[in-house]
């Protein structure tokens, strides 16, 4: 029996490269030739797609497995590629070499890209047959060079000998990593940790993934690595034991507040607000890019000096998400957050830019995973759940309560601060959850039903001469009166 430890969750490590101008090249080659493939592949679909209207029984290869033999059986075809050969005797012969360059890359750039392809289709499909929730998914569109980020995915294969294709630290290079078909690319970043999880087997990398971002090279290595230490884990509690739980509200002057069910103030954490604070800096950015001439060398240096403050501001907000992530996570094994439409509230074009720079949504992503992984628990509170209108001594709801009130006072002489309250609101909801209906409605507190409109309702005036429900004897409302 192996005493190597079970990998049972995915994590990854994020690297920015250092390569040289040649190393440039392929690794530019490499992305090319994903984006190539995943193109081919959606124009083997759409071709498929328009054979079937015309004979129903042709079949559309619509799975990243079939995409990927399709594109193999194609790749040495003579649609690839052919060159003519004049012969000795002045007779042309042609020849099929299918991609000339397909051996400049590594093969697995071709079936990643494929099977990309095969995930939008699929998303695409259960988007529109309900079983994806969310946005509605269209159908994917071919990538532009210009509009795409350069990016490619390979997977980590074994060789017959055993030996890793993806390597960290190979050849006594602590800060490299070594791809198959493109070798060792040295690293600016600390590699230290990858290295002690694979040393201790305690972790087995799975696949790679390079991009070109802010005029960088950046690899994101996607690992399955073994559990957390027990001593990290926190202790279980009985089916009974129904408290210990921590309420936290998200909000905009005040990025969360934590707080215990009989009020006690856990935390209260103000974000850096990267956005507004470097916003004059990057109007200024944004304007010298609008002063230059498309396609032009100043053109892209202003390109670049933008892209790179996005990326610096994307960096602080993801970095203070992991700080606080990681310190409620160790601290408190109960947590308890708010469900927010955050893509709904970004239509208020008030509050769209405060709420996107505080990244709301991917906070709450990095405290559930943490939280899995050190055994702990995180509940959802509904999202008409009235938190902040909720008073926390009384439970009487106060509905003219509006943004720009800051201290909650209730009628029984309860006050606080408005997110002190919803956080102690919410570390109750585990316990009278079951009290509030699981869709209400936020004004009559009761469940939502949706009641069928008649023929007509809510349309703009019917024309001259067209014929109304009533006219007609098919409406429904009348009928009943009469």
């Amino acid at each position: 029996m192996s005493d190597s430890p079970m990998m049972s969750r995915h994590t990854s490590f994020r690297y920015s490269l250092d390569p040289t101008v040649e190393q440039s090249e392929v690794l530019t080659r490499h992305a090319g030739a994903a984006r190539f493939a995943f193109n081919h592949s959606l124009g083997v679909v759409k071709t498929a797609l328009a054979h079937r209207t015309i004979n129903p029984g042709h079949r559309v290869p619509w799975t990243g497995f079939d995409l990927i033999n399709a594109f193999n059986s194609w790749k040495k075809t003579e649609a690839a590629g052919r060159v003519i050969v004049v012969g000795a005797d002045r007779t042309a012969e042609i020849r099929a070499t299918g991609l000339a360059w397909r051996t400049e890359v590594c093969q697995q750039v071709f079936e990643e890209a494929a099977v990309d392809c095969g995930r939008a289709l699929a998303a695409f499909s259960d988007s529109r047959t309900g079983k994806r929730a969310g946005r509605r998914v269209g159908f994917p569109r071919f990538k532009k060079k210009t509009k795409t980020t350069p990016s490619f995915r390979i997977r980590n294969k074994c060789t017959k000998a055993g030996r890793a294709g993806i390597r960290v630290g190979d050849n006594d290079t602590a800060r490299s990593v070594t791809l198959p078909g493109i070798g060792a690319l040295r690293v600016l970043d600390d590699t230290r940790r990858l290295r002690r999880l694979l040393t201790k087997d305690r972790a087995k990398i799975l696949s790679a993934t390079v991009s070109y971002r802010a005029k960088r090279w950046w690899i994101s290595v996607t690992c399955e690595a073994a559990d957390l230490h027990p001593a990290h884990h926190h202790l279980p509690r009985g089916h009974s034991d129904n408290l210990g739980w921590v309420g936290i509200d998200r909000g905009l002057s005040v990025f969360a507040v934590a707080a215990t069910a009989d009020g006690a103030e856990i935390a209260r954490i103000t974000a850096p607000k990267p956005l507004t604070t470097a916003l004059d800096r990057q109007r200024r950015l944004a304007k010298s890019v609008s002063r230059k001439q498309a396609g032009s060398h100043n053109h892209r240096q202003a390109t670049a000096r933008l892209a790179r403050h996005h990326h610096h501001l994307a960096n602080i907000r993801r970095h203070f998400a992991h700080q606080v992530a990681n310190r409620l996570v160790k601290n408190h094994d109960r947590l308890v957050i708010e469900d927010l439409h955050v893509a709904g509230m970004l239509a208020n074009h008030r509050l769209a830019r405060a709420i996107s720079d505080a990244g709301w949504a991917d906070f709450a992503r990095l405290l559930t995973y943490k939280q899995a992984w050190r055994r702990g628990a995180v509940t959802i509170a509904d999202r008409w759940y009235p938190s902040s209108k909720r008073c926390s001594a009384c439970a009487t709801i106060k509905p003219s309560l509006s943004l720009a009130d800051r201290v909650f006072v209730c009628r029984c002489g309860f006050r606080a601060d408005r997110d002190h309250n919803a956080a102690i609101n919410l570390a109750v909801w585990p316990t009278i959850q079951q009290d509030f209906s699981r869709s209400p409605d936020p004004r009559a507190r009761g469940r939502v039903t949706k009641v069928r409109r008649r023929e007509g309702a809510g349309r703009s005036p019917v024309g001259i001469g067209e014929t109304v429900p009533v006219d007609a004897g098919t409406d429904a409302h009348s009928i009943l009166v009469a």
